[in-house]
Order: structure tokens, then C-alpha cells, then sequence
């Protein structure tokens, strides 16, 4: 039984202990600092969160302190923080050393990891969103053409040589400081190619239909009638890993009528800054577009994305990139009831069912292969009945795709699945090219089947786990137990083996050949704001492309002539 609501700690529960009302705590009333006890509801219902309740336990009632201050103005090394509903993460010493007042304190649900949020960090976010949502008001006024015109200036900056210099100049400084800090530049280049599919990008939204307005739907009614309205969404927050040309990704959002705020890795501030000086910035006064429609972050603390996706004021947080951060950013995001658009985790599969086509699968392997992104195989999953043939095609293709840049490559095995291999590969040391540089590894190394998952993120040395199985049903619960449930190909000659693969992998992205067509641009000929995985949940009512022409809302619209009618 639930305790009854108490006016102070003098009242009592059912069973008779004193308790304390959460109003009076709240409002930083004394209670006696005896003792506090917590007791957890019990229930049997899996899954129901667990309530706690305070008792304190008077014995000396004259000595009283605040439960509960309105601000949070410092931490105590070792408070227990309360995370997950029923487990604690203690405050580090050297967090509460650090802590001063206005600063932000944020837990991840997952981990437990406490997140320090300067004061300084959290006004640089706080800022950038209050511009972003003036802008948004303001765009509504804004006219579809003038937005077409802003996508065409900003293009014409990026094509212009004096301004481009310039970027490329702040490009090489970032590129110069990343490798002194033995940083990866692999992604960080603001290439000619990169350039061109920026401007590309841009005039594709100069270009695209105009769907801000549009009716989705008319419900005739005798008398009156409902319309189904295209509308902005809002502020949609991005942060993402070191890539340049995200900005024009980014500014998609505003042909839909709404606004961005950009948080860009510290590795790629300068070249971010330049592009946003000497492009962005000219293009949204020349075409008139308020202030602050698309706007960077400009700080290099990993702090002021927490701060801007625990805003609760945005509409959608979408974070590019992989790994741990963007997947604790997603958390933070979705804590403040925030919408998300992320992968976390990248890396695709293919699967070689025992009908596959050798030479298919092999020209597939090599064509998946050439760089390191999120879409690049990551997990090669072969038939046992045809390891003799197909395993050796996957090692050429692999060894060849180091020799195209000028590399080696590096293997993983899952471990029982070693004698597939030539021991020519179970012996050999390579150079492998990390971040930090070269380093001497082994080429071929074990790995435990339920580290699947692990995504190499290889800088120059194409890097791929091989798994042997024993028919497709392995193969498909390998991958919806351990992949980020991401992307995945299947290499067979059955139709109905696809029919069955499609219907039971739990993955957005599924095809039959090379992996690396997962792009918004490249299949869908829009430049994409985000990817999405599978990993936590199926996602509502969308795919797993997010473009600027996807961010919108609908709102109903109501035309009375009947004016007597009532209900």
C-alpha cells in the first residue's frame, strides 16, 4: 500500500513512519536530518517503474537541512545520482570540484555517466535556439521563392573561387591541427568532389517541389469541410562528426519552413566558421531570410550539443555520425521528450546464401569496399556449404580493396570459424594505418560471435568480420541478435530465399547487391539530413532517409458555410 499524502514529516503513513510531503520538499522546507530511509514499491507487473518514497527517521529533531533546493549550485563528491528508475552513479571528485553555479548536470539513462554542462556552454546553446525559434516565426512570412533564392546564393558562394579559397584555407588548418592531435582526417577533407556535391545538393533544393501549404487532404462534410495542411515543423538541432558538406544537408529543413542550429565536431570548427562567413551568412541576407534560419554553434565543447538537445524546445534532434557519443546524444535528446533521427551504430552485412553467385558476390564485396562510411560492409556472412569457394573470392576482394589505396587489409574471424582460412592469413603481421598512425598488427584475429556488432571504424585499411553459418536462419538471427540493425544485402539465385530473408531481417535498408547505396542522394536524389538504424525501434510513420523535404507537420484546417450547424 502507498503511503497517504503527509502535510510534514510529523504525519505518518499507513504504517505508522513519519514522511515527508514532495510540495514541502520541493519548497526547501527543514526536515530533521536523523536519517532518511527509502523504501521501493514492490510489483509484479515487468517493466512498471518503481516509485520511491522518503522516511525520515527523527532522533534529533533540532538539527534540520533542505531536501530540495529550486537550482542545483553545487555537487557533493559521492551523492548517489539517481538514473534508470532504480540504480545510482555516484558524483566523481573531480566532477564536484569542477561544478560551479549556472552550470548543467545531465545523466545518461543508459550508462550513468554524469555530464557537466558549463554555464558558459549551456547560453552559447540557450542562444542559438531563441535566434533559431525568432527565426522561425519569422520565416512564415518568408515566400517559398525567396527561400528558392537563398539555396541558389548559398550555391553561388561555394562556386564562387575567392570564396571557396577561403574555405579551403580554414579546411587545410583543421586538417593540419587534426593530425597533430593524432586525430582521423578521413572525412574531414573539403574536397573539389565535395564541393560539387554541396552545390549539387543546394540547387536540388532550389529545385524541389514545393509542398509547404499544400493540402494532403480535403473531408467534405455537408456544410463544411477539413483540409489537411502541410506546416513547419520547428527548430531541428543537428550535431555532426567532422564532414563539411552536412550544411548543405542541413539547410534543407528550410524549404519546408523551418529553421537549423548546427553543432560541428571540434576537428572541422574552422572549416564550419569559414562556410557559414563567407556562404551561408551572404546568402540568407541577400535573399532575405532572417537571421539565425541557419546557424552554427560555435564552440568546440562537446558540452554545448548536450545543452542544445536537452533543449526541449526543438522539434527534431538529428545527430550524424557513429558510435557512443551520437548514441548518448540520442539519449539526452529523447530523455527531454525530443524526437530523433540517428544510427549510432553503422555497418552493413552481406549475406552469401548457398546458392549465390560466386562472381556476383565477389564483384559485390570489392564494390562495397571502397572507403569507410557508415554503409560499408562491415560483416560477411558465407554458407558453410560454399566457404570452399566463396572464402577465398572475399579474401581477394578484401586484399584488393587495401591495394587500391595503397594499403593492406585487416580480418576478423569469429572465433571457431578459423579453419576456413589459408594459414598464411592466421600468421601474418601487416601494417594497419590507425588514427594515430601506423601501427604492426596480426591480419587475421579473433573475435568473440557476440562482438558482431563492433562497427571498424578503419581510416585507410579495410577492415571486415567473416562468419561461417550453417543456413539462413543463422544468418538472419546472427544479424537481429548482434548487427545495429542497419543495412544488409543477400547474394542468392532464389526468389523466394529473398522474399523470406526481407520478411524476416529487422533491417531498413535490405537488398541483393553492393551495400553502399544507403544514401539519400545517391537512391533517393535528395540530400539526406540523417540515417537511422533499426537498433532501438522501428520508427513512426517514416523511413529511415530523413530529408528536408520530410521535416513538416500537418495541421487541420476547418471552411464552415452551414452556418447553423451545431452538434
Amino acid at each position: 500500500m502507498l503511503p497517504r499524502p503527509c502535510k510534514s514529516w510529523l504525519a505518518s503513513d499507513e504504517a505508522g513512519k513519519p514522511c515527508i510531503d514532495l510540495a514541502d520538499a520541493i519548497a526547501g522546507k527543514p526536515v530533521p536530518a536523523s536519517g532518511i530511509q527509502r523504501r521501493a514499491k514492490e510489483t509484479p507487473l515487468a517493466g512498471e517503474p518503481t516509485a520511491f518514497f522518503l522516511y525520515i527517521l527523527p532522533s534529533t529533531p533540532q538539527t534540520s537541512f533542505p531536501i530540495m533546493t529550486s537550482t542545483l549550485d553545487r555537487l557533493i563528491a559521492g551523492t548517489p545520482i539517481l538514473y534508470a528508475g532504480n540504480r545510482v552513479s555516484p558524483v566523481p571528485p573531480e566532477l564536484a570540484e569542477r561544478f560551479q553555479p549556472g552550470d548543467h548536470l545531465l545523466v545518461d539513462q543508459a550508462s550513468g555517466e554524469l555530464l557537466l554542462i558549463p554555464r558558459a556552454e549551456q547560453q552559447i546553446a540557450t542562444q542559438a535556439i531563441d535566434t533559431a525559434q525568432d527565426a522561425f516565426t519569422a520565416l512564415a512570412l518568408v515566400s517559398d521563392e525567396a527561400i528558392s533564392q537563398f539555396f541558389d546564393l548559398f550555391a553561388q558562394h561555394l562556386e564562387a573561387p575567392a570564396s571557396w579559397a577561403l574555405i579551403e584555407a580554414a579546411n587545410q588548418a583543421d586538417i593540419a591541427q587534426a593530425k597533430a592531435r593524432g586525430r582521423s582526417t578521413t572525412r574531414l577533407l573539403a574536397s573539389e568532389a565535395m564541393r560539387r556535391d554541396m552545390i549539387a545538393g543546394l540547387r536540388a533544393w532550389r529545385d524541389a517541389p514545393l509542398i509547404r501549404g499544400r493540402v494532403r487532404e480535403s473531408v467534405e462534410h455537408q456544410g463544411w469541410k477539413v483540409e489537411q495542411v502541410v506546416a513547419p515543423l520547428g527548430v531541428v538541432a543537428f550535431v555532426f562528426e567532422g564532414r563539411p558538406n552536412v550544411f548543405a544537408d542541413a539547410a534543407g529543413v528550410l524549404r519546408t519552413g523551418n529553421t537549423a542550429v548546427l553543432r560541428i565536431g571540434s576537428d572541422a570548427l574552422g572549416t564550419a566558421q569559414a562556410i557559414v562567413r563567407h556562404a551561408l551568412d551572404p546568402a540568407l541576407r541577400e535573399a532575405g531570410l532572417p537571421a539565425g534560419a541557419v546557424s552554427l554553434v560555435e564552440s568546440s565543447d562537446r558540452a554545448a550539443g548536450w545543452a542544445m538537445f536537452a533543449d526541449r524546445r526543438l522539434s527534431l534532434a538529428v545527430a550524424r555520425g557513429s558510435g557512443h557519443a551520437v548514441q548518448q546524444l540520442g539519449g539526452i535528446a529523447q530523455q527531454a521528450g525530443t524526437v530523433v533521427s540517428l544510427h549510432g551504430t553503422g555497418g552493413a552485412w552481406l549475406v552469401a546464401h548457398q546458392d549465390a553467385d560466386a562472381g556476383r558476390f565477389a564483384e559485390v564485396v570489392r564494390n562495397s569496399l571502397d572507403r569507410k562510411v557508415c554503409n560499408t560492409l562491415n560483416v560477411c556472412v558465407i554458407h558453410r556449404q560454399r566457404a570452399a569457394e566463396l572464402v577465398p573470392l572475399f579474401l581477394e576482394a578484401l586484399k584488393a580493396a587495401g591495394e587500391a589505396r595503397g594499403q593492406n587489409c585487416k580480418l576478423h574471424i569469429v572465433s571457431g570459424d578459423e579453419s576456413v582460412l589459408p594459414a598464411e592469413w592466421l600468421q601474418a603481421r601487416v601494417q594497419v594505418q590507425r588514427a594515430e598512425g601506423y601501427q604492426e598488427e596480426a591480419q587475421t584475429e579473433s573475435l568473440p560471435e557476440d562482438q558482431l556488432g563492433c562497427e571498424w571504424e578503419w581510416e585507410e585499411t579495410p577492415e571486415v568480420s567473416l562468419k561461417i553459418v550453417d543456413d539462413l536462419d543463422q544468418a538472419i538471427t546472427l544479424f537481429n541478435r548482434y548487427s545495429p540493425q542497419f543495412t544488409v544485402s543477400l547474394i542468392s539465385a532464389d526468389r523466394g530465399a529473398h522474399d523470406y530473408f526481407y520478411n524476416s531481417i529487422n533491417a531498413p535498408f535490405v537488398g541483393d547487391g553492393f551495400t553502399r547505396w544507403v544514401d539519400g542522394q545517391y537512391a533517393l536524389n535528395k540530400p539526406e539530413l540523417g540515417l537511422s538504424n533499426w537498433e532501438n525501434g522501428r520508427l513512426f510513420a517514416r523511413g529511415a532517409i530523413l530529408a528536408g523535404d520530410g521535416v513538416f507537420t500537418l495541421r487541420s484546417r476547418m471552411s464552415q458555410i452551414d452556418t447553423s450547424l451545431r452538434r
